[in-house]
């Protein structure tokens, strides 16, 4: 019996992982094991015959406890952003402590390219990479792309507004759902690769902001007009709309790596881990037009 334990199961992704494994790729409830920092919101988990496990990222001997006798992990990066630095922390008391408990294969979350982009939060991905390169272990990567769900917090408001600031230039950006990285993520617990691998899973094409407020438009039968900013000029107004310091910071740093061209990258490892087509930003946008629509 194989033991996959998946970290962050409260959230999206991980709830979304658990039930790839469970759904599309036939695995035991018995298999696998739900970790959270608060697994009292695990309990509809627990019901369907999932393990409960309490991971706290930060208390690494306790992690040692919550991944005894995992044979493969999956390691799903924090949402601590507000303190630079602590999320690599975190990530990597989850290494130290996987090599620790003996885990045989660990799967992480990563980011395109974060060797090189210009997304506040790339240091917190490179160095866990590299963590667990230096640790020894067997490993999957995967590089998620940005989500196609990200553009659910802003565009309904830019919709009902009717424009679209943004300093993404021409650049162009894959986007990918949250989804269709949960069933890639799915895919490589239920079947590691041979050897130690990294892919980046990314749409199938990659679209400049006017391409993007296009598809939106096109769901939701309302006008979108994109407007060109700089980033200090999308910051001003990001920090007028009571967007903390952080959030602001991220949001333009993620508009200059569009702009700089480090998010303009499509590849066929979605198809290759899973055997299916991503899911096009239009076909996910139409899905949701009533939460386009705000």
């Amino acid at each position: 019996m194989t033991k996959i334990l998946v970290t962050g199961a409260a959230g999206q992704l991980g709830r979304a992982v658990l039930q790839h494994l469970l759904q599309t790729y036939a695995i035991a409830p018995a298999d696998l094991v739900a970790a959270s920092r608060n697994p009292v919101s695990l309990a509809d988990l627990s019901a369907q015959g999932i393990e409960i496990r309490s991971a706290d990222f930060d208390d690494e001997n306790g992690l040692v406890e919550a991944f005894s006798g995992v044979d493969r992990l999956l390691i799903i990066s924090t949402n601590e952003l507000a303190t630079p630095g602590k999320r690599l922390i975190q990530h990597k008391a989850a290494v130290f402590a996987a090599k620790k408990a003996g885990v045989r294969h660990v799967v992480y979350t990563s980011m395109p390219n974060p060797d090189k982009s210009l997304v506040t939060f790339a240091p917190d991905h490179l160095g866990t990479e590299e963590a667990i390169k230096a640790s020894g272990l067997s490993y999957t990567i995967l590089r998620n792309a940005w989500y196609h769900d990200n553009y659910l917090m802003g565009m309904p408001h830019n919709l009902q507004a009717g424009k679209w600031y943004t300093a993404t230039g021409t650049g162009r950006i894959a986007t990918i759902s949250r989804d269709d990285c949960a069933r890639a993520a799915a895919a490589v617990l239920a079947d590691p690769p041979i050897g130690n691998r990294t892919f980046t899973l990314t749409g199938d094409e990659s679209l400049t902001a006017e391409d993007i407020a296009a598809r939106a438009s096109a769901a939701t039968a309302k006008p979108l007009d994109v407007v060109h900013v700089d980033g200090d000029q999308l910051a001003q107004g990001l920090a007028g709309a009571g967007l903390p310091d952080f959030v602001v910071k991220m949001l333009v740093s993620a508009d200059a790596n569009v702009q700089a061209g480090n998010f303009d990258i499509v590849t066929k490892d979605f198809e290759t881990l899973t055997d299916v087509q991503p899911q096009t930003l239009a076909d996910f946008f139409d899905a949701r037009k009533a939460n386009l629509a705000g």
